[in-house]
């Protein structure tokens, strides 16, 4: 089975990266319990931009940043649909 990975790129105390974190688990979540499509494993990685300046100076003004096996899937709104069509297709 091929790994896919997700990073969430965010901070503390952002309302939209808690609700992009609550997306992601839903997402994870039904395609676990989903028999129709194939087992996919993903890696989450959850960076915040506090702690990293390059992350910081590129992403400040973008938060939450989802990225997909290293390219940028969506900034700001996680729309749970397309997030489950763009694992499906990384793992396949």
């Amino acid at each position: 089975m091929p790994s896919v990975s997700l990073t969430l790129i965010g901070k503390p105390g952002c309302h939209l990266c808690d609700d992009a974190r609550d997306a992601i688990r839903g997402v994870l979540d039904d395609l676990a319990a989903d028999s129709s499509v194939p087992s996919v494993d993903v890696n989450v990685t959850e960076l915040s931009i506090l702690d990293n300046p390059a992350l910081l100076d590129e992403f400040a003004e973008e938060i939450p940043v989802v990225m997909i096996d290293g390219r940028v899937h969506t900034i700001w709104r996680v729309e749970p649909a397309r997030l489950r069509t763009a694992l499906l297709e990384a793992s396949a």
